[in-house]
């Protein structure tokens, strides 16, 4: 393989040495670099009429040298200078179009070569599909029309998508978008000096803020935002681009039902230092289809003085949107507690709704006693209220009659009880184009489709029927064990006409379509084959074993091909996790996950050292329960070792685990959790950490589901972070890090700083910096160094362990 010029900056300590050294890129063992590199299977979409099908498919990573071409980070965001989109994209490659009733599939005319395709939609009558294509210094707009399976670049301006894609279909021919309105050449140019210092205050009004990476930092970058933000919003009919009102700094752009209004969202200044583009200052507005304001309905200040705890917000209001059932009507939340949650009051939120044209006052819908959080829209008697508090982990549906204004609990449920999850209502095309609830029986019941269907039996998908009168779930189709399949859409609700995927541990996911009422045979969509054969006869079971407080838990375990613990004996493991927070024991007890799905490998993946004989422990569970009244947070590192010990214990009463060669590793909350265990227990002979947050001091205002300040807590803040604990860390860590991380929290000074306490205070520590890598890595040349390190760190500390 041909590596690049560009080398690692590694940080290196040993017991005896430090150095800092410049290291080109290494390659894993084959194995593992194939099971990295293997084409993924095409993604799939399909119309509502199960006719014609659209197979798109994807390169697997991008080069590193594609990472590093130049990129803004301001705002929150990543910008592409050259092209006015964003700079870390994941594109589409390849289309073809397939028909389902004859199988045979079309590749497509007139398709940009390379493809880099982007979001796609289809029109209303899903005739053809308009998607974004990402040139190297513009974003132009191609429609896809099926009947002549030709695709034609139809914008006549180059597209701005730095903000939001913002492609929507008005009519089967035209379509808005928007438009740069200068050339990239006419951006802003840096200033030899600056005017004068960067100057932020305060003036003694409280505004906690989350750690938010890539923020504007100076006037320069104020000026790059406005530049790169503003568009043009224009109508494309026929090929003809007519401007629709003037350039703006457009954040959302939603058509009316009734394709008469539109309701518009625009940034303006001041831009924030402190909170990302979502955040800044905002008008809210309605206008006609010239772009002619009907209705201004907010002037909305920063989110900077948003209160901290969970379930806070502004006094203001939020959540402006149209109503799906009829022709033009606009709604949104007010807080009724000042946006404080723990105010005593009866209701939180109130709900209001203005129709057109707009005039007079607005009329209140309902009132919610917790924390509003949605409509979904179904009939002229039924819409469905979702609210809850992350606070307290509940959540309540409720039905809402629209004609009468009645609102009443559908259900109420923890958000962590997976068992009880009814699922979400299945959604079908109304006059309007809109997707609202589909009903059956005559209005008396819904249609649920829970993709996920967890049981004590493992996950096993369900479509139900639930009546609105008693209030009960009925089950009408499950997946049978033995594979694990879930309904991706309903195509016919009357005669129960479902597009499923299907998959098993050994069966690659592929579409099927079925039909419960006349109960024929499946008829296959999609032949997909097995992208991964080097882990065929891989041995996949999810297990059960009990913590030391009784607390059931469950893990996927991998066994190498050929295995036989009667004959090999017990394997070095690795043990890969991700923490959760419950306020409930039973909850976290639930079984989450299914042995029957097919095991897809990404970059972050542990699967990979199965194929260098170790046993992999992967999704094994480490809740956080509350316990006696507190938080579960209270107990943070005391559970994290109930739960690790509890794992090598089953394993190694299995007989297939050696509990004196275990490592443990996870990737952002699962580094933190890795770095406290090897802080606060002896229990294993490595770990791999990657992009984690390891002193809490630095998001001083929350992080994860803690929502308790430094301030209000500082011991707590002090006794989760391993960096604290920096001297008992002895055991050999792997410290990984994207030096672009753009996670809230995850600053890549948390590795670099815990490296150098490690290090000084005599540890075995090694640090790698992945140029160019966010919070997630894509680089392939970084992947696959990845694997290289964290195979070497495991074959010298665990596999070889004296």
């Amino acid at each position: 393989m041909k590596r690049p010029l560009l080398s690692l900056l590694l940080f290196l300590g040993t017991a005896g040495a430090y150095a800092q050294d410049a290291v080109s890129y290494q390659m894993p063992p084959k194995a593992m670099a194939d099971l990295l590199l293997a084409k993924p299977t095409p993604s799939v979409s399909i119309d509502s009429k199960a006719e014609w099908m659209l197979l798109s498919e994807r390169n697997t990573y991008p080069s590193v040298e594609e990472l590093a071409r130049p990129e803004l980070r301001i705002a929150g965001m990543r910008i592409n200078p050259a092209n006015f989109s964003l700079s870390r994209q994941s594109f589409v490659n390849n289309f073809t179009l397939q028909n389902i009733k004859t199988g045979k599939t079309f590749p497509i005319t007139g398709l940009p070569s390379p493809l880099l395709a982007g979001t796609f939609s289809r029109s209303p009558d899903e005739h053809k599909i308009a998607f974004t294509q990402v040139n190297a210094k513009t974003v132009d707009l191609y429609v896809i029309d099926i009947a002549t399976k030709k695709a034609m670049k139809v914008n006549k301006h180059p597209l701005n998508v730095v903000l939001n894609s913002g492609i929507v279909w008005a009519d089967n021919n035209t379509l808005l978008y928007r438009v740069i309105s200068k050339p990239a050449s006419m951006a802003p140019q840096a200033p030899a000096a600056p005017k004068g210092p960067t100057v932020q205050q305060s003036l003694g009004k409280a505004s906690p803020s989350a750690t938010y990476e890539d923020l504007i930092k100076n006037p320069y970058d104020e000026q790059l935002f406005a530049f790169y933000g503003t568009s043009q919003l224009v109508k494309n009919k026929g090929g003809v681009e007519t401007p629709i009102g003037k350039p703006a700094i457009y954040s959302s752009v939603q058509l009316s039902p009734d394709k008469q209004f539109m309701l518009v969202r625009t940034i303006n200044k001041p831009f924030s230092y402190l909170v990302t583009a979502g955040g800044f200052p905002s008008t809210v507005y309605i206008t006609d289809m010239t772009g002619k304001v009907y209705k201004q309905l907010a002037q909305l200040p920063s989110s900077e003085a948003t209160p901290s705890g969970y379930d806070n917000t502004q006094n203001i209001p939020r959540s402006f949107d149209w109503r799906d059932d009829e022709p033009a009507t606009i709604t949104w939340a007010h807080p009724l507690d000042s946006g404080l949650i723990k105010k005593k009051v009866d209701y939180h939120d109130v709900v209001y709704e203005l129709n057109s044209p707009f005039k007079g006052e607005p009329k209140e819908l309902f009132k919610t006693e917790y924390r509003f959080r949605g409509i979904t829209w179904g009939n002229d008697k039924l819409a469905l209220v979702n609210q809850g508090m992350r606070s307290k982990q509940i959540n309540r549906v409720s039905t809402f009659n629209t004609s009468t204004g009645k609102l009443e609990t559908l259900y109420e449920r923890s958000q962590t009880d997976a068992y009880n999850n009814p699922g979400t209502p299945v959604m079908s095309r109304n006059k309007y184009g809109r997707d609202v609830i589909q009903t059956t029986d005559n209005g008396t019941k819904i249609l649920m489709n829970n993709p996920t269907g967890a049981s004590k039996n493992g996950d096993l998908p369900f479509l139900a029927k639930f009546d609105l009168n008693s209030k009960k779930n009925e089950i009408i189709w499950r997946c049978e064990p033995g594979h694990y399949e879930s309904v991706v859409d309903v195509i016919d609700a009357d005669k129960l006409v479902l597009l499923t995927r299907r998959e098993s541990q050994t069966e690659v996911p592929n579409y099927y379509i079925k039909n419960l009422v006349l109960r024929m045979a499946d008829v296959p969509v999609t032949h997909f084959t097995n992208p991964y054969p080097q882990l065929e006869g891989v041995s996949k079971e999810k297990i059960h074993y009990k913590r030391a407080d009784g607390v059931d838990l469950t893990g996927d375990l991998y066994l190498p091909k050929g295995y036989s613990k009667e004959k090999d004996g017990p394997l070095p493991v690795l043990i890969w996790a991700y923490p959760a927070e419950y306020n409930s024991a039973d909850d976290a007890a639930q079984v989450r996950g299914s042995k029957d799905r097919f095991t897809l490998i990404g970059g972050g993946s542990p699967i990979f050292f199965v194929t260098q004989g170790y046993a992999i422990l992967n999704n094994a569970e480490m809740p956080i329960v509350a316990k006696e009244g507190k938080k579960p947070n209270d107990n943070f590192v005391e559970q994290l070792q109930l739960n690790a010990e509890a794992a090598i214990n089953k394993l190694a009463d299995m007989g297939v685990g050696d509990r004196n060669r275990i490592a443990v590793g996870g990737h952002s909350y699962g580094a933190f959790m890795t770095a406290n265990l090897l802080a606060h227990t002896n229990l294993f002979k490595a770990g791999l950490a990657e992009s984690g947050a390891y002193n809490r001091t630095l998001t001083p205002f929350g992080f994860q589901n803690e929502e308790r300040t430094y301030w209000q807590d500082p011991k707590l803040y002090y006794d989760m972070s391993p960096f604290s604990f920096a001297d008992k860390i002895k055991t050999p860590i792997l410290l990984i890090h994207g030096e672009a991380d753009d996670n809230p929290g995850t600053f890549p000074i948390n590795s670099e700083r815990l490296f150098a306490a490690i290090k000084g205070l005599g540890g075995t520590v090694r640090f790698v910096y992945l140029p160019y890598e966010a919070h997630g890595y894509r680089g392939k040349e970084n992947l696959l160094h990845k694997l290289w390190e964290q195979y070497t760190w495991m074959e010298k500390y665990v596999k070889n362990a004296k």
